[in-house]
């Protein structure tokens, strides 16, 4: 009977010991269940701050890239404007300079051609009184100073001072009365004066015979022909100087009776390459030497406005170049906010799963959440990854 007893109470307490144990086990499911809804309520609200930061990231950094984008274009526009506007000042600039010389150039044309023609009634004035001009140059000496005087003056009212130079020594040692300082390929040309006035004088005597008059003619050639001789001698030095000289005749009416009647003499001088002229027609030289100067003034005028254009081209090249890698990196980025933009709602699906209990995804759901995981977007071609 006391055994039966005792199994009894052993079987109340044990019945007892159970009934407290499945409470307890109940009161610590119910807690588990209350952390692990709390834990989640808590991931989800971390994954929403997370989601939240991000997005404003993302606006915040397209913001930036789209402000930082509009800057450098301006710059560029500021810069590529300023530049254009800096070259056209330059461009307007030279060609205003140039047409100013230009029409300076033809002012001093017509002036010089008016101080020809001036010149030239003095010069037939002067041929009607031969008398006053012999009283007037009644030695060599006289006529030689003559000579430079007038071939000094003529060459400095129409060249620059750095286009001659008067009583200029060659390396041979003579000494020219002028020499011209002209571009290549002619160079230096030497200039001098001559002034044959005796002999001309006796051809013209009434009151010599025939016969004198002829010997004046004949050696009135032979003086023309020896200066020429001596100017080819002493003054062509090539390649010091060109291969030509020019001889001055400071007499209209010499120079006319040259050309005119001693057509054999005009042949040998150029033979000898020695141009003869007279103070009209050396004027028409200097000035076409003036023109050639001008000419090569102008030539690196423009020059300098083809370097400047060839400079503008390769700014203008460069710019190019620039704007196509502005554009490729606008188009990556733009290709980057994109991915980021996937990546972003994928992540908001899985939360939305999650948030709705979605745990027992398909299989292939399944392998593209393994695909995610990994970092692997399926929807980014492949080779746009690194993006």
């Amino acid at each position: 009977m006391s055994e039966t007893l005792l199994i009894t109470a052993s079987s109340a307490v044990l019945l007892v010991t159970m009934a407290f144990l499945v409470i307890r086990l109940g009161l610590l499911s119910a807690m588990m269940r209350d952390l692990l809804g709390q834990q989640a309520r808590l991931m989800e609200e971390k994954h929403r701050e997370m989601l939240k930061d991000l997005h404003e990231g993302l606006s915040k950094q397209g913001d930036r890239l789209s402000e930082a984008l509009g800057k450098t274009s301006e710059q560029l526009r500021g810069t590529v404007e300023a530049r254009l506007d800096q070259i056209s000042g330059h461009v307007t600039e030279r060609l205003d300079e140039g047409f100013k010389k230009t029409n300076e150039t033809f002012t001093s044309v017509m002036a010089r051609l008016a101080t020809i023609d001036e010149a030239q009634k003095k010069i037939d004035s002067l041929t009607t009184n031969m008398v006053s001009l012999q009283e007037l140059l009644g030695d060599k000496r006289s006529r030689g100073a003559f000579g430079e005087v007038q071939l000094e003056a003529l060459v400095r009212n129409i060249l620059p001072p750095a286009a001659y130079a008067m009583q200029y020594t060659l390396s041979n040692g003579h000494r020219v009365d002028c020499v011209l300082h002209l571009p290549p390929p002619t160079g230096m040309v030497a200039v001098d004066s001559k002034f044959p006035l005796e002999n001309f004088h006796r051809m013209f005597d009434h009151d010599a015979n025939d016969a004198s008059r002829s010997m004046a003619q004949k050696q009135f050639k032979a003086d023309v022909k020896k200066h020429v001789d001596d100017i080819a001698g002493k003054y062509i030095v090539p390649p010091e100087t060109c291969d030509g000289a020019v001889m001055f005749v400071p007499a209209e009416a010499i120079f006319a009776e040259i050309h005119a009647y001693h057509s054999d003499v005009v042949d040998y001088a150029m033979q000898k390459q020695v141009w003869i002229v007279s103070p009209t027609t050396l004027m028409a030289v200097l000035n076409t030497a003036r023109a050639v100067l001008k000419d090569l003034e102008t030539r690196e005028q423009v020059h300098i406005i083809k370097n400047e254009l060839s400079r503008l081209g390769k700014d203008f090249i460069r710019f190019d170049e620039r704007m196509k890698k502005l554009a490729d990196h606008i188009r990556l980025a733009n290709q980057d906010v994109e991915d980021v933009h996937i990546s972003s709602r994928k992540i908001s699906q899985r939360f939305a799963r999650i948030d709705a209990v979605e745990l027992d995804a398909p299989q292939g759901e399944s392998s593209a959440l393994e695909t995610e995981s990994k970092g692997i977007d399926p929807e980014v071609p492949h080779g746009l990854e690194s993006h």
